[in-house]
């Protein structure tokens, strides 16, 4: 049975992001709002974690998993980038956009594409996020919340206590988040290619739907 706890999605208690932080360090999964949808997050260093978050969402391991970094900093920790890459990951981030790059050594081989070696990267744009983040030390392992034979991210913390009560440790209930996965482009070709269009928009960034 998860837990539910109601956090103040501007000033979240320390306390509870503590708590929080020992679940996913024991090895729990947790749902937790971001600035586009609610998303399923676990410890990055935890393999069977990572596996449960794959079998939820019954994506294989040429889905794209995402690190959630704190700031670009840590994202280049993670993520092989260039100067033509990292100037336009300033311009989007934070943000709700997710980078497919070439991963670096510091990411375990099994959560990177078996063929192309990439992994998925953002930097989110919400407070609750960042404060587990900052806590943890460490990028959170992540994949937005979109449950089998659904097409829509899920935004609404109560429905996700319902459903997922029983496959879940923790869900962080910070009120609804935009209902609008993040838009997802692969920088990693030349030009840059828009793999999935969402809440982040293509225009301040110089691209678009087409590229």
């Amino acid at each position: 049975m998860a837990q539910y706890f109601l956090i103040h999605p501007d000033n979240p208690q320390p306390r509870l992001i503590k708590q929080a932080c020992a679940i996913l360090h024991a090895g729990g999964i947790a749902a937790i709002p971001t600035d586009s949808s609610y998303a399923l997050v676990c410890h990055l260093d935890d393999k069977a974690a990572a596996e449960r978050l794959r079998r939820i969402r019954q994506v294989d391991d040429k889905h794209h998993l995402t690190l959630l970094c704190s700031d670009l900093s840590e994202l280049g920790a993670y993520a092989q980038v260039d100067n033509r890459q990292f100037r336009l990951l300033r311009a989007a981030t934070p943000g709700p956009y997710t980078f497919i790059l070439e991963a670096t050594k510091e990411v375990p081989r099994r959560l990177s594409h078996p063929s192309r070696k990439t992994i998925g990267v953002r930097v989110p744009e919400h407070t609750v996020t960042h404060a587990l983040l900052a806590e943890l030390g460490q990028p959170l392992l992540a994949t937005t919340l979109i449950l089998p034979g659904q097409s829509e991210s899920m935004n609404d913390p109560e429905d996700i206590r319902t459903q997922l009560e029983k496959l879940v440790e923790l869900v962080l209930d910070a009120g609804p988040c935009p209902q609008q996965a993040t838009t997802v482009i692969d920088l990693c070709s030349t030009p840059p290619t828009v793999v999935r269009l969402g809440r982040g928009a293509l225009g301040p960034l110089g691209l678009s739907a087409e590229t």
